[in-house]
This record gives C-alpha cells, sequence and structure tokens, in this order.
C-alpha cells in the first residue's frame, strides 16, 4: 500500500512538471509572438512616416536633401542634407555660411511637418547628430562633434524663434543633440575614411515604439 501511494505522489509530481513545463512554453510563445508583433508594428509605422515625409519634402530632395531608413534602428529615420551644407572645417564648431542658409528654409519646414496633426503623436525624438573624421582623439571627437551639435540645434531654434512659436514648442519637446566622435566616418568607394564628408551632422527621427505608443493612450495625449 505504501508503496502504491509513493507511486501516485510521482506520478502526479510528474504531471505538474509536465504541466508547468507546457505553460512555460506556451508563455514564452506568446511573448514572442507579442514582440514579433509590436517590432512588425513599429517597422509599419516607421515606414508610413517614412513615405509620406518624402513626399512632403519632395521640393527638398531636388536640391539634394534624402530622407532613408536607418540602418542601425528598426525605428528610425535619417534626414540626411546636401554634402557640403553641414560639413564643418577642420576642428571646427560653425556653420558654414551656407548650412546656415539652408537651416533658414529647410528648420521651419521641418519643424511644421513633424508638427502637424499626421506626425506629431507617432514621432518620438528628433536628434541632430554631430560627427567628426578621426584626426584627434576620442576625448576630443566627442566634445567637437557635441559642439557641432549643439551649434545646429541653436541655429535651428534660433530661426524657428522668427516664426510661429507653437511650432517651435512642439519641435523643442523632440529635439535634442548628440555627439558621436569619429565612431561612424563616411567612407569612399575604396573603404578609405572620406574626412571632409566625416565632418557633419545628421538629423534622426525616431518614431514611438508601441509601448510609448500604449503609454500615450492611456496618459490621453
Amino acid at each position: 500500500m505504501a508503496a502504491n501511494g509513493k507511486s501516485g505522489s510521482t506520478g502526479l509530481a510528474s504531471s505538474m512538471t509536465d504541466l508547468m513545463t507546457s505553460l512555460m512554453v506556451i508563455f514564452v510563445l506568446l511573448l514572442v509572438a507579442t514582440l514579433n508583433n509590436a517590432s512588425a508594428e513599429g517597422e509599419n509605422t516607421r515606414n508610413l512616416i517614412l513615405d509620406q515625409l518624402r513626399i512632403d519634402l519632395q521640393d527638398f530632395a531636388q536640391k539634394g536633401v534624402r530622407v532613408e531608413k536607418d540602418p542601425t534602428d528598426p525605428l528610425g529615420l535619417l534626414v540626411l542634407v546636401p554634402e557640403g551644407l553641414l560639413n564643418f572645417a577642420v576642428d571646427k564648431s560653425d556653420i558654414p555660411k551656407g548650412g546656415i542658409e539652408f537651416l533658414s528654409v529647410f528648420a521651419p519646414r521641418l519643424a511644421s511637418t513633424s508638427c502637424n496633426s499626421r506626425y506629431k503623436k507617432e514621432i518620438s525624438s528628433i536628434v541632430v547628430e554631430g560627427h567628426t573624421d578621426s584626426s584627434g582623439t576620442d576625448e576630443h571627437n566627442l566634445d567637437l562633434s557635441q559642439r557641432r551639435s549643439l551649434t545646429v540645434v541653436q541655429q535651428t531654434l534660433n530661426i524657428l524663434g522668427q516664426g510661429d512659436a507653437r511650432d517651435k514648442a512642439c519641435f523643442l519637446d523632440f529635439l535634442s543633440a548628440s555627439g558621436r566622435g569619429s565612431k561612424e566616418p563616411i567612407l569612399d568607394g575604396q573603404g578609405t575614411e572620406d574626412k571632409d564628408r566625416s565632418r557633419r551632422v545628421v538629423f534622426k527621427i525616431r518614431v514611438r515604439s508601441l509601448e510609448q505608443r500604449e503609454i500615450r493612450t492611456i496618459l490621453g495625449n
């Protein structure tokens, strides 16, 4: 009788283990499916914004502005300005004259486009990334790239201050500066660094993730 009781207990424990294992597998599968759906939804949102931004900034495309997917970020977009306009002199953070003239037209348009009802609730951030060439130390290049990005941000805000105050306030909520140092140089066709083109800034737009959109819905904004 005792042997039968022990056998029954062992069988029950084994059944419980199998049940827990099955539940764990189901939980993992559901989690993976949820994450995949969130990633796909975020990428779909990015693609929709990308396509629409290309249309809304089409007149700037004729001047060399490109809007592309960020290959390093499934939720990111890159706004690339024409070469030479926001490329900096060696060891300098002063915006070239052509860059100031370009920003005076481009910045208000980017701000008004980003802050209209179509995009405002889908965009998470707009980062001005500063870059350097590989000359100098990492510490110096990081500081220099940060100064370049801050200079462009400040110039952008000065320009927006002359226009619609609502667009400036909205854009300021999105806008930030980030120095990347010499981590992402521009290479020529032979794989050699193009130092002139590497000294640049890039506008990066990031759309909201699924979690951010859910939080926004809960907060009602």
